[in-house]
């Protein structure tokens, strides 16, 4: 268990920090699906690392060892179809070896409020849970990476004590008119050409009403 004062950490680094294929691919992850930082999608690759040397020592001892092995098997396939990465019925271990980070990052609590429309962004889904207006199964979840279970993903929506549950709040109208899917990608920056000055913003730096809720990512300790 270790000292509590002396927390380990639940990821695991790249072994290698200047892989440009792989920097690549992390960064589009983190763009799709609206990560704070790649330290999130680490916590996600360990846990599907773990998955998968359970599969490899389980598909070894079930060649001399068929009582527990068996049992620790299905035990790791239900927990895998609890939570919504592998079916309930008809999945093997050779299935928990093909599992890819977008599965898992699919079952985050950040996604499934974007995919339910209950936020038009992954990261305004992202502020509204870290401001407690999301709840899971009548309780109100503030972690953006919390992985919904099959059973609760039909029990997400906005809590009864936020303001946004009125239908009538301008979050929700504005919400309700806009038509087809948002894609949440900043735009490429236009080429200027050699010494032309870059223009000013004309944006306000003063957010007010449901405006506070586009494109930002703040946190509340």
């Amino acid at each position: 268990m270790g000292d509590p004062k002396f927390s380990r950490s639940t990821y695991d680094t790249p072994s290698h920090p200047w892989e440009g294929e792989r920097i690549k691919e992390e960064h589009a992850l983190v763009r799709q699906f609206g990560l704070k930082n790649k330290r999130e999608l680490w916590k996600v690759q360990s846990i599907l690392r773990n998955f998968r040397r359970q599969s490899r020592e389980l598909q070894a001892r079930l060649r001399y060892d068929e009582g527990q092995a068996k049992l620790e098997s299905m035990n790791l396939l239900k927990r895998c179809g609890k939570m919504g990465i592998l079916p309930m019925d008809g999945a093997t271990l050779d299935d928990v070896l093909t599992l890819s980070p977008e599965v898992l990052l699919n079952r985050r609590l950040q996604t499934l409020v974007c995919t339910k429309g209950l936020a038009r962004t992954s990261r305004q889904a992202r502020q509204l849970i870290i401001h407690g207006h999301i709840e899971v199964d009548e309780k109100r979840v503030t972690i953006p990476g919390y992985i919904v279970t099959r059973v609760e993903e039909a029990k997400i929506r906005i809590s009864s004590r936020s303001p946004y549950a009125d239908d009538l709040h301008p979050m929700r109208v504005q919400q309700a008119e806009s038509t087809g899917p948002v894609v949440d990608v900043k735009p490429e920056p236009t080429p200027r050409k050699k010494g032309e000055k870059s223009p000013k913003s004309k944006e306000s730096t003063d957010v007010k009403g449901e405006d506070r809720f586009k494109d930002t990512d703040e946190e509340v300790e």
